[in-house]
């Protein structure tokens, strides 16, 4: 099954919009780590993993990923790790025409960059509040 990619122009997406959508094998957390084909849609703030067409998806939040780390290329796949905020590395492989390493890591790099911009404003306004005098007549120790 082919991925489709979706790359879109707009600056602002929405949770629900899907970016890419198709096949990833993920390994097991068995005994014996066995490779596992799961039908994946990864929108602008999450992965969803399904693993049949009646369970429900599993979600990789991208607030709890920490990263994604390309471990390996060969002629057929690549292999990656997502690792979580704990720590927590979840192995996946997916075709090297896919690019489904490449799809993750730039909607985790989009994801972080928008909430880098959501958290500026309010750290401008407390930094600024922070370094006005406390005394009306006061003024500050770098100021003239």
């Amino acid at each position: 099954m082919a991925s489709k990619i979706v790359m879109s122009s707009k600056t602002v997406k929405t949770s629900d919009e899907i970016l890419c959508e198709g096949e990833l094998e993920k390994r097991s957390d068995s005994l014996f780590q066995v490779w596992k084909k799961k039908r994946c849609v990864l929108t602008a703030d999450r992965l969803r993993l399904f693993s049949g067409k009646t369970s429900p998806a599993k979600e990789l939040f991208f607030h709890s990923i920490l990263k994604v780390d390309c471990v390996e290329h060969t002629s057929k796949y690549v292999y990656f790790t997502i690792v979580t905020n704990y720590y927590k590395e979840i192995d996946f492989r997916c075709t090297v025409e896919s690019c489904w390493n490449a799809a993750i890591t730039m909607a985790l790099i989009d994801f972080q960059n928008r909430r880098a911009l959501q958290d500026f404003p309010r750290y401008r306004y407390q930094r600024s509040e922070s370094e006005m005098p406390s005394e009306p007549g006061e003024q500050s120790a770098l100021g003239p």
